[in-house]
C-alpha cells in the first residue's frame, strides 16, 4: 500500500537485536539517551504506517494465496494491454500495480452507475468477508480510503523536505497538504505525482504513488484528460468532484501509462506510412543507366524526366552515367493534407542500381516493381538491413570520432565576449519566435493564442516549466541557454524570480 521504503525499525517490527521481541518492547525502551524521531514517538503517522504494513502484508498472503494464478492477467488489465511488456522488466511499478491489485483489481467488473460508491477489487473484497470482524477501527478506515478515495494527478506546490508536501489535484483543483518524510527529501516543486491520498483524522498522507514523477511540461495531457471530464459533467451542471474521478479510473490511468511509457521507454520509430522502420539497401546490376532510368523515371510522381534529368551526371560521350531521384507517391494515408509522400531513393550509377527505402513492405513493393518493369534486365544481388538502434550507434561512433575537437573549438569560439552575444541573440530570436509558432500540444494554436484562456495558459506554462528544467542540465561552455522569462513577458505570464527547485 505504501509505495515508500521504511525509513527506520517501526514499533511494532521485530527488534533488530534479534531478541524475538517487539522493537518497543526491546530496544526502543532503552534508549532514553536517544532523541527521538518523528518515527519512533506514538504519532498519527506511525500509527497510519504500522497499521498499512500490517495490511498490506496481510492482503499479499491472501492474494497469493486465493488470486496468485491470476497476477498475469491483473497486469494486463492493469497496463490496458493484452500483452504488456514483462512485470520483471518494470519491476519499480511494484509500488503502483500492487495496491491495484490489491484494491481495485476485478476480472469481471460491472459497469458502475455514478450515485454508486466504490466497492472495491475481489482482493480486498473477499479479504474484508474474512477478516472484516478483527480489523481496528484505524484499519478499517485505511482499507475505506483505499477503497474510495480516488486515484489523480498531484502537483506538487510547496515541499517541506523531511516533513511533507502540499500538492494540488490536477484535476479537480483541490489543495492538500500531507505528512511525508522521507519521500519528500526527493521531491520537487513542479513535478506532477500519479497518486492516491489518505484523508485521515489526524494525518494526510500517501496511500499509494507511482515510481517515476512526472515533469512539469507532461501536464498537458493531464489538463486535456481534465477538459474531456469537466465536459462531461457540465451537462449535469455541475463542477468535476472527487467521486468522478473514481467513475474515471481507467480514463485516467491511461494517461499515465501513457506519460509513464513516452518517459521510460525507447519510441517505437515508423515512417509516413505508419510502418515500423527498418532501412533497407536494395541491389541491383541492370544492362545500363540509360534503360534502368527510363523505366524507372515515373516513380517520381509528380516530376517529369526533364526535371529529373538536370541533376544527372554525364559521360564525355553525353550517355547517362548516373542520376539519383525520389521514388514518390501521391498523397499520404496517415496525413490526409499531404500532397505527396517520399517512399524512398533511387542512385543508378552505371550498371547498378541502389535503392533505399525505410520499411520492409516498401522494400518488398520497390523490388517488385523493378523486377516488372526491368525483367531481365535487372538482377537482384542482395539486401541489406540496418535497425534504428544499429544507425544510431554508428552514428554515435561517427560523432565520437569528432566530437572532441569540434567541442574544444566551439567552446573556444564561445570564450570570445563579441562572437557569444552574436549567438546568443540568434538563439533568443529563434526562441522568441516561439510563441508564434503552431505547437501540437496545444491543439495546433501558438502560445499567444494559447494563453487567452485559463487551460490554454497552464498548458504553456508547463511547457516552460519543462524548457526552464532543461536549461538546468549542466553543460560545456560552448551550451546557449535561452531566457525563458523574455518568453514569458511576450505572453504576459509571471516572471521567474528564483530557482524552481523546492
Amino acid at each position: 500500500m505504501r509505495s515508500h521504503p521504511r525509513e527506520k525499525t517501526g514499533r511494532n517490527d521485530p527488534c533488530p537485536c534479534g531478541s524475538g521481541k517487539k522493537y518497543k518492547r526491546c530496544c526502543l525502551s532503552n534508549t532514553t539517551l536517544a532523541i527521538p524521531g518523528p518515527e519512533t514517538l506514538d504519532t498519527p503517522w506511525s500509527r497510519q504506517r504500522d497499521a498499512s504494513d500490517r495490511l498490506t502484508a496481510d492482503l499479499m498472503r491472501h492474494f497469493k494465496r486465493d488470486f496468485g494464478d491470476d497476477a498475469l492477467n491483473a497486469w494486463a488489465d492493469f497496463n490496458q494491454d493484452h500483452d504488456p511488456v514483462s512485470l520483471s522488466e518494470m519491476p519499480h511499478e511494484l509500488s503502483i500495480f500492487s495496491p491495484y491489485v490489491l484494491f481495485e483489481w476485478d476480472p469481471e467488473k460491472p459497469l458502475r452507475r455514478s450515485a454508486q460508491k466504490p466497492q472495491g477489487g475481489v482482493v480486498v473484497t473477499a479479504y474484508l468477508k474474512r477478516a472484516a470482524n478483527r480489523l481496528s477501527a484505524l484499519e478499517l478506515l485505511i482499507l475505506e480510503q483505499a477503497i474510495a478515495r480516488p486515484v489523480s494527478f498531484y502537483e506538487i506546490v510547496r515541499v517541506h523536505p523531511g516533513r511533507g508536501v502540499v500538492l494540488r489535484d490536477l484535476l479537480i483543483g483541490e489543495e492538500t497538504e500531507i505528512e511525508e518524510h522521507s519521500g519528500s527529501e526527493m521531491m520537487r516543486s513542479g513535478d506532477v505525482l500519479y497518486a492516491q491520498l489518505w484523508i485521515l483524522p489526524e494525518v494526510a498522507t500517501l496511500g499509494r504513488l507511482a515510481p517515476i514523477p512526472i515533469p512539469p511540461d507532461r501536464k498537458v495531457e493531464i489538463i486535456k484528460l481534465r477538459t474531456e471530464l469537466q465536459r462531461k459533467i457540465k451537462k449535469q451542471n455541475r463542477e468535476l468532484a472527487a467521486a468522478d474521478l473514481t467513475r474515471y479510473a481507467d480514463k485516467i490511468r491511461t494517461i499515465y501509462l501513457d506519460i509513464r511509457d513516452a518517459l521510460t521507454k525507447p519510441p517505437k520509430l515508423q515512417n509516413t506510412d505508419g510502418e515500423p522502420f527498418l532501412s533497407h539497401k536494395l541491389h541491383f546490376n541492370t544492362q545500363s543507366a540509360q534503360s534502368t532510368f527510363d523505366a524507372l523515371a515515373s516513380l517520381a510522381w509528380g516530376v517529369t524526366k526533364e526535371e529529373l534529368l538536370e541533376e544527372a551526371e554525364r559521360s564525355p560521350d553525353g550517355s547517362l552515367r548516373s542520376i539519383e531521384f525520389a521514388w514518390i507517391k501521391k498523397g499520404n494515408k496517415m496525413n490526409k493534407g499531404w500532397e505527396n509522400t517520399v517512399l524512398g531513393h533511387l542512385k543508378i550509377f552505371g550498371k547498378t542500381l541502389l535503392v533505399e527505402v525505410n520499411s520492409a513492405n516498401r522494400a518488398k513493393r520497390i523490388r517488385e516493381e523493378i523486377e516488372q518493369r526491368l525483367g531481365s534486365q535487372a538482377t537482384h544481388v542482395g539486401t541489406e538491413t540496418e535497425t534504428p538502434e544499429q544507425m544510431m550507434k554508428q552514428a554515435k561512433q561517427r560523432k565520437a570520432l569528432r566530437s572532441t575537437e569540434e567541442e574544444t573549438n566551439q567552446d573556444d569560439l564561445m570564450r570570445d565576449p563579441e562572437f557569444r552575444r552574436q549567438v546568443e541573440a540568434e538563439v533568443q530570436k529563434q526562441v522568441e519566435g516561439w510563441v508564434r509558432t503552431k505547437i501540437p500540444a496545444l491543439g495546433g494554436r501558438t502560445p499567444l493564442q494559447a494563453v487567452a484562456d485559463p487551460d490554454g495558459r497552464e498548458m504553456v506554462e508547463a511547457l516552460l516549466q519543462g524548457w526552464e528544467r532543461q536549461n538546468e542540465v549542466p553543460g560545456s561552455a560552448g551550451i546557449v541557454r535561452p531566457d525563458i522569462n523574455a518568453l514569458r513577458r511576450l505572453l504576459n505570464l509571471p516572471v521567474k524570480t528564483e530557482s524552481p527547485m523546492k
